[in-house]
């Protein structure tokens, strides 16, 4: 492996596997994921600088993706979920939003097969921001 830093007869092949091999894997398999699950792909408007927005959008949505799975998805089925089944399952959901003067209600059906991940997430949420 030449780009490594050192001649490929100085590397162990288990080190040299973990340490540069896997990694450049993980990565490619993080920029796969933007682009697939978030749309990052898609620069279908005809200036640089709409594009850049898209991909300035997709990029944000991808870092709130990742704090939501690392902060409010910990220790749940869902920790290492990719983006696409946290956007399929938490997302997109068909819930009734009745607004008031003093709060906001959001009411999911009783049938939602992840009603119990939802409330954790939810209450890891209220935490971070400090309020509830």
């Amino acid at each position: 492996m030449r780009n490594a830093g050192l001649p490929a007869s100085k590397i162990p092949p288990s080190k040299l596997y973990t340490e540069k091999y896997c990694p450049r894997g993980e990565r490619s398999n993080r920029i796969k994921e933007q682009q697939l699950d978030l749309f990052a792909d898609r620069n279908s408007t005809q200036t640089f600088e709409s594009n850049q927005l898209r991909l300035w959008l997709s990029s944000m949505a991808y870092v709130l993706m990742q704090a939501f799975r690392q902060n409010c998805l910990a220790k749940t089925s869902f920790a290492k979920a990719t983006v696409g089944t946290i956007r399929l399952n938490f997302l997109k959901l068909g819930a009734r939003i009745t607004v008031s003067v003093r709060r906001i209600l959001i009411a999911i059906a009783s049938s939602c097969p992840y009603q119990d991940i939802l409330a954790i997430a939810y209450s890891r949420i209220q935490a971070i921001a400090g309020t509830g």
